[in-house]
């Protein structure tokens, strides 16, 4: 994605600039080239070398240094940048771009730039809030700048509220949809992903192993490629991909019922959730006591959610997963039939390493056709991408 891209990352004075350091750590490990530009504030928390030393390329700070090669840098570095990012961006960085001050290295450069450039602010909430930086980052805005929101949390500073600084790994992840391929631009995918659960009691419900993870990969995956995305999801621990709709629901029925809203203009349907096969046919409305040493629970068969959405589909793109224990091909080719799939991925939830909690999985993918591939340990987010190509493949996108 950013193999042969040049980003120049501008680095501004505030606590959130060790952050920084690991942006830009991030962004040569996926092959960028990044230039880091610093204020002399900035300086006062990390030092050049350390933006040096990880980016493999010159800091530049004072801008009547001696220049290391002929170019006028600030237009040389305008003119390289395929992106350029500011992070941390103080009120101060955001205040100068906004009202056309350009009094140091950086400021001239974003001046003289035509890439993109993107804030990811940092400073205190009270100065977050205040009317007067609201004005300049709206009116970037209006200009075709891009912020990427800060979180909430305890602040540096001690208090409490909005103005940190995005995490690395979210800050990737906005820019690596900018530069995204949109090969399923105008195609609305819904993939579920979780558990599900169902109560017995008040306080107790029966659920399952699944993690999440796998689901959560392919939503971030298919909108990094240009799709809107619907994500229906039982209960996890995951933050949700940037720019997905999230929809939670907890049992089985709910989700075949968030899926019924969304399916009829979707093109593509991945269930990727491993929802409850059955649910209890009563539901205790008061806490089941202890009393006995020994318990009996009837329980019904829940929806099969593949199969309802594969019997009245139309040119819908169906996936569904086979997590199995023993005679996994056998169990998947069984699932594409009964369940009207276009493939299905098989996974043996007992292989080590691999599975519900982890961050792996080996997996086969088969198709309605009976073609066979198998794939060795992966990270699921690279499972995921070999999943999303298949479905383009389909698609003929």
């Amino acid at each position: 994605m950013f193999s042969g891209k040049n980003i120049v990352m501008g680095v501004t004075g505030g606590i959130a600039v060790y952050k920084a350091v690991d942006v830009v750590s991030r962004l040569k490990k996926l092959n960028a080239n990044v230039d880091v530009i610093m204020t002399k504030s900035a300086t006062e928390f990390v030092t050049p070398l350390t933006f040096q030393s990880i980016s493999q390329n010159p800091v530049t700070v004072d801008m009547f240094n001696e220049p290391k090669q002929w170019d006028i840098q600030h237009i040389s570095l305008a003119k390289k940048a395929d992106l350029f990012i500011i992070a941390p961006a103080t009120a101060n960085i955001i205040g100068k771009v906004a009202n056309g001050i350009a009094d140091d290295m950086l400021s001239t450069t974003i001046m003289a730039t035509r890439a993109k450039v993107v804030f990811a602010p940092a400073m205190n909430t009270n100065m977050y809030n205040n009317v007067i930086f609201k004005e300049n980052m709206n009116k970037l805005k209006s200009l075709g700048y891009e912020f990427i929101n800060p979180g909430s949390g305890r602040l540096a500073c001690g208090d409490i509220g909005e103005g940190k600084m995005a995490e690395p790994i979210d800050i990737i992840d906005y820019l690596t949809n900018l530069f995204a391929n949109n090969q399923l631009k105008g195609k609305k995918f819904i993939i579920t992903a979780g558990p599900t659960i169902e109560p017995l009691d008040p306080v107790r419900y029966m659920t399952n192993y699944s993690s999440g993870k796998m689901g959560f990969a392919l939503a971030k995956v298919a909108q990094q490629r240009g799709a809107e995305v619907i994500l229906i999801t039982g209960p996890v621990n995951l933050e949700p991909p940037i720019g997905v709709k999230l929809i939670k629901v907890n049992t089985t029925r709910e989700m075949l019922n968030a899926i019924e809203k969304h399916f009829d203009d979707c093109q593509v349907l991945i269930k990727a959730a491993a929802p409850l096969d059955y649910r209890p046919v009563t539901v205790s409305g008061h806490k089941i006591k202890k009393e006995k040493d020994e318990i009996e629970f009837k329980f019904i068969k829940n929806p099969d959610i593949a199969a309802h959405f594969g019997k009245i589909k139309k040119n819908q793109i169906i996936v569904g997963f086979a997590a199995e224990t023993e005679n996994i091909i056998d169990n998947a080719l069984k699932k594409i039939d009964k369940k009207n799939l276009d493939f299905i991925v098989a996974n043996n939830v007992l292989t080590e390493n691999a599975g519900f909690k982890s961050d792996n999985n080996i997996v086969t993918i088969i198709d309605k056709n009976g073609a066979k591939a198998d794939y060795p340990m992966m990270k699921k987010e690279d499972v995921a991408k070999v999943i999303i190509d298949k479905v383009i493949e389909m698609l003929n996108c």
